[in-house]
């Protein structure tokens, strides 16, 4: 089992700077992402699948406007 720990310091400029083709090269079978910068409902979900990870968990605090958030694949 191939598992990657991930900090993306922004999980929506992480894609648009080729995540998603790193991600699908790299080929884990599970993938922590954490400092995504965003919520849940701030990243289009399909895309995610559509790269081959139809499950997904996200955990996201928010204090005074900054969110910490956790996003397993």
């Amino acid at each position: 089992m191939k598992i990657i720990s991930y900090n993306v310091n922004g999980i929506r400029a992480a894609i648009k700077k080729g995540m998603l083709d790193w991600l699908q090269s790299a080929n884990p079978d599970v993938i922590c992402i954490q400092e995504t910068k965003a919520q849940q409902d701030q990243v289009d979900a399909e895309v995610i699948k559509s790269a081959g990870y139809p499950y997904q968990y996200w955990f996201s605090a928010q204090k005074k406007r900054i969110f910490w958030s956790c996003y397993f694949l």
